[in-house]
């Protein structure tokens, strides 16, 4: 068997051994998510312009994309600087393909996560708001498609992003650029609320591609015309969110490679005695 296969194949199994260990992190990915839904569903008497479909409704795709994006982009680069910062990243250059082991378990284990929580808000979410369209197996297929495209266009800058920040401080400063654009993307309220500039933002972005993907496969054909263009546009949706994948997927391993090749004992110590100085 192929070294690089047998790596694949050990880091799909590493993916599903650290999900197991660190399923309990599900709720910190799921607490704004949760907060978000409580809040929508004191919405639930308002709707949005002239249809019967509430805010609150309409909002839960854009909630679900949120946390996608939050979970494989921001989770993934946080796991990557936390395991360079102890030494995980080092014993894994250490052996041969380790890199790329490793790197495929944190996707699998990210990606698994990022299905898992999506679940655990989306199935109460049905309950508790009207309107949703779940019921059959067309609305699943479509979220299933539209999850594996805004997977495949986040995962790899959260890799990029991993292997470009050293300190998590310094990390912050992308969070906040995140809920930023949370705020231009269309999740709470309908894109075409904003101003045209703003909504050019929004779009060149996968957040709100990914949003979009949601609502089309769970709402009502009818709330399209509360869209841009009052369309799905599904295929500007796959042209983006693959575009988004394509450079991504070009991009991160350069990035990578260069990383793991900086990776060394000196490093991982300056690092350390940098962090101990600090805490003293």
């Amino acid at each position: 068997m192929d070294s690089r296969v047998a790596a694949i194949q050990a880091g799909l199994v590493r993916g599903r051994i650290e999900f197991r260990h660190n399923a309990g992190q599900a709720f910190s990915y799921i607490f704004f998510p949760v907060i978000a839904l409580i809040i929508l569903h004191f919405l639930s008497s308002r709707n949005v312009s002239d249809t019967d479909t509430s805010i609150g409704t309409w909002a839960i795709p854009g909630v679900l994309a949120m946390n996608v994006v939050f979970t494989g982009l921001v989770g993934l680069a946080m796991a990557l600087i936390m395991e360079r910062d102890d030494g995980t990243l080092l014993r894994a250059k250490a052996t041969p393909n380790g890199v790329l082991g490793y790197l495929t378990g944190k996707v699998a284990g990210q990606a698994t996560m990022s299905i898992a929580t999506l679940l655990i808000v989306l199935i109460p979410a049905s309950f508790l708001f009207d309107g949703l369209h779940l019921g059959s197996v067309s609305p699943w297929m479509k979220l299933a498609g539209v999850l594996i495209l805004g997977m495949a266009a986040t995962l790899p800058f959260g890799a990029i992003l991993g292997s470009l920040f050293i300190n998590p401080r310094n990390f912050r400063f992308v969070t906040l650029l995140f809920m930023g654009l949370v705020g231009i993307s269309g999740v709470f309220y309908p894109l075409t609320t904003l101003p045209p500039w703003v909504q050019w933002i929004g779009q060149a972005f996968p957040l709100y591609w990914i949003g979009l993907g949601m609502r089309s496969a769970i709402l009502p054909d009818a709330l399209s015309d509360a869209e841009s263009g009052a369309s799905w546009h599904h295929v500007e949706m796959i042209s983006v969110l693959g575009a988004w994948a394509i450079i991504g997927f070009v991009t991160a391993p350069a990035v990578l490679r260069r990383m793991a090749r900086r990776e060394s004992g000196t490093r991982l110590a300056t690092s350390n005695e940098t962090s101990l100085k600090r805490s003293t």
